[in-house]
């Protein structure tokens, strides 16, 4: 096992499998990627060297934690930088992308929308707050520009092809009153960036408000009323995922489709969300929800309700291959998230053979496993922080 945490993305670990035939896993991690390195290093390393073809669903049963299973902290996200790993291995011993093991493609492209992140955002720390949004100047800084010029921004999207974007206006406003309330002046000025927007490029941009779960019921009821007349996409995370009354009572007196889930946990936390019947669409996060093996059954418990899912990505480039080949084998899968500022920057630092996006369409290739191949320059010394974990010597090395 081969751990890489770049430099230039303090958030993110890699997570490098290799067999003794020479072939090698890519998955990733983020958040945390230190205490990341140090739980895969020390604890699963030692489980997992030495097995033979271990498969995913049998690794996340060696793996799963006794205590932590129930939130997506550091044993769940390096247990699902693994379980990627291992399916990117499973499709290259096969000679077969991983959405055909997922049961085989049903569409050749899926729709993209954009999140509209800059390069550096959330990039120093794990906490989403507006002090690690990252520098507002440089190319593709598109939170600074959905803050200052959100008509030109929107413009050169539509331009481009893409057919969908999300923005945070209200988070500076839930810091400054802990998410218990919507000053009217707040309210305004956020409203302001929604409306030139829509008067950019009227109901032809799906858009997506996303509010970082960081509002109190009545504060997000608020927010979401005053949203009405804007016709979004979805509201998204208005509150936390795990405070399940709360979210039903909210979704019954509100006016906007309601997506939920980047945060939540597995199956088992979206069932309760599920069996409301409130929820509008599922955006769970392949990585942080434990690897594609439970992502997979996260999907198909959402289909059982009939609710769309949409992945998250804002989290590595190897979870974004990931949830692409999800997204492609999943009948309910509505289009999936992208951050072109990372496709665009930092992304292609890590990997190689990311999945193609022309206007607004992604097309994966036909390569093995997530088809994707380490860039060799990120174990250069000056590019990543490398650990080892080897069978042989039963300990962990830092070349």
């Amino acid at each position: 096992m081969e751990t890489l945490r770049p430099k230039f993305q303090n958030n993110l670990c890699v997570v490098v499998l290799h067999t003794d035939d020479g072939e090698v896993g890519l998955g990733d991690a983020f958040f945390q990627s230190a205490a990341v390195e140090a739980y895969l290093h020390g604890h699963v390393a030692p489980l997992l060297l030495g097995q033979e073809d271990p498969s995913p669903e049998a690794t996340v049963a060696l793996l799963a934690p006794y205590v932590g299973y129930q939130g997506g902290g550091v044993e769940v996200r390096g247990n699902g930088a693994v379980d990627m790993a291992l399916w990117d291995l499973l499709g290259k011993r096969t000679g077969r992308p991983v959405a055909q093991l997922l049961g085989g493609p049903v569409r050749d492209t899926i729709d993209v929308y954009n999140t509209c992140a800059g390069p550096d955002y959330i990039q120093q720390t794990s906490r989403q707050t507006s002090s690690n949004w990252g520098d507002a100047a440089g190319e593709y800084e598109d939170l600074h520009a959905f803050l200052t010029r959100p008509a030109a921004l929107a413009k050169e999207l539509y331009q481009e092809g893409l057919r969908g974007m999300k923005i945070w206006p209200f988070d500076r406003a839930a810091e400054a009153s802990a998410g218990t309330r919507i000053r009217p002046r707040d309210l305004s000025a956020a409203l302001g960036i929604v409306g030139e927007i829509r008067e950019a490029v009227g109901m032809d941009m799906d858009l997506m408000i996303e509010l970082h779960g960081l509002w109190s019921r009545q504060a997000a009821i608020e927010i979401c009323h005053a949203l009405e007349p804007f016709k979004p996409f979805w509201v998204e995370d208005p509150i936390r995922p795990d405070a399940i009354d709360a979210i039903g009572a909210l979704c019954d007196e509100v006016g906007v489709p309601i997506a939920l889930g980047e945060t939540a946990m597995g199956r088992r936390g979206f069932l309760p969300l599920l069996q409301q019947g409130k929820i509008s669409y599922a955006t769970l996060d392949v990585q942080w929800t434990g690897g594609i093996t439970e992502a997979r059954k996260v999907a198909s418990t959402a289909d059982t309700f009939a609710i769309p899912i949409a992945p998250h990505d804002c989290t590595g480039p190897i979870t974004l291959a990931a949830c692409f080949h999800l997204s492609m084998s999943q009948p309910n899968a509505l289009f999936q998230e992208t951050v072109r500022a990372y496709l665009r920057t930092w992304y292609p630092q890590v990997v190689t053979g990311l999945p193609q996006i022309r206007e607004g369409k992604a097309t994966l290739s036909d390569e093995p496993g997530l088809g994707l191949q380490l860039v060799p320059g990120l174990r250069e010394d000056d590019a990543a922080r490398r650990r080892i974990s080897r069978l042989d010597t039963a300990r962990t090395s830092r070349p």
